[in-house]
């Protein structure tokens, strides 16, 4: 008689925890003629502040859904189907509003999109153009003498880790475009570290094919998660660089000066080298940053790693000979781009 009256407290108590939790929505998704219902559509609510995974479900027979047992808090809506545009809307639930009905949602083909989106509520802020997610940087907070890194941040689905590591939709992101073209290399924290927010009008999130498709022409099925950033037609210029100094006892010293320019497509790299430590070039990721080593493809499709310098230089910038030669080395790097066609 006490367990049943222990276990009556406590369903009680169970029914009262859950009749206390009001924060959910309903919806229904059709397509544009708003005649056929999306039936299995997903439907998921990611937080809006990190765009990790609250709830998932799916659209029922009739076209509708329903997530019960939220929490107050910033949600975005996403709803995806194969062969339609992304649908995504910002929401908020409280205490004052802990539920909310949804308009009714009508998802466009993508073979019939060229520009629209639909993310509500920041109408300009999130576009949806095939395959590629656009992101208007002026709909986010863009403090003085912030880079491209603190931007990124900003976006939903992306996150950045300490050393500059970009995630975006749960997948790595390893090329960082400019105006669709590399930026001084391959490295995305030359991009990510060097150029100002305020010189970005949109940033692009898509999957790029491989080299070898895009080479070859034949789709081999891979995709790399990638980020184009576009320049404001005024902010396509600038320049970055470092300079470093230092010296020792017994006369040992050593400094290096590096300088990257760019203007549209044009690219100019210019370093200086000076000391007696040893040091008598560039190391393999300073010279892919400064234009002199670069990877690349061959006619057969094989990978191929150039590299320029003296004598005197190894991979790694450092001499391996005898004795501690004095070093004054240079160099500059050159490269535009007329239609297709790429010259250095």
């Amino acid at each position: 008689m006490k367990l049943s009256a222990l276990l009556l407290v406590i369903l009680a108590l169970s029914t009262k925890v859950l009749a206390q939790n009001p924060y959910a929505i309903k919806g229904a998704v059709t397509d544009t003629a708003a005649t056929y219902k999306m039936v299995n559509t997903a439907v998921t609510i990611l937080n809006q502040k990190d765009s990790t995974l609250v709830k998932f479900t799916r659209v029922d027979a009739e076209g509708n859904f329903s997530i019960p047992n939220l929490r107050k808090g910033n949600f975005i809506l996403l709803i995806t189907y194969p062969g339609y545009a992304d649908y995504a809307e910002e929401f908020a639930l409280d205490s004052i509003k802990p539920f909310k009905q949804f308009d009714p949602i009508n998802l466009i083909l993508r073979s019939t999109l060229l520009e629209d989106v639909i993310i509500k509520g920041k109408a300009t802020a999130i576009k949806i153009k095939g395959d590629t997610t656009e992101y208007n940087a002026g709909s986010y907070n863009i403090t003085p003498n912030s880079k491209v890194e603190d931007l990124l941040k900003q976006l939903p689905g992306m996150q950045i880790d300490k050393d500059g590591k970009i995630t975006a939709q749960g997948k790595a992101v390893n090329k960082v475009l400019v105006d669709g073209e590399e930026f001084f290399g391959d490295d995305p924290t030359l991009v990510t570290k060097n150029i100002r927010a305020d010189m970005v009008d949109k940033v692009q999130l898509y999957d790029k094919k491989s080299d070898q498709a895009t080479f070859t022409g034949i789709d081999d099925g891979e995709r790399a998660k990638t980020i184009n950033i576009k320049l404001k037609e005024d902010k396509k210029s600038g320049y970055f660089g470092k300079v470093e100094a230092g010296g020792g006892t017994d006369k040992f010293y050593q400094g290096q000066a590096m300088l990257n320019i760019f203007k549209n497509k044009e690219r100019i790299s210019a370093y200086g080298i000076t000391g007696n430590t040893g040091v008598t070039g560039l190391g393999w990721e300073d010279a892919g940053k400064y234009g002199s080593a670069s990877m690349g493809m061959g006619d057969g499709g094989e990978m191929y790693f150039t590299s320029s310098g003296d004598d005197f230089g190894s991979w790694n910038g450092r001499y391996d000979g005898q004795g501690i030669p004095s070093a004054r080395t240079g160099g500059a790097h050159y490269e535009n781009k007329w239609n297709k066609d790429k010259h250095a």
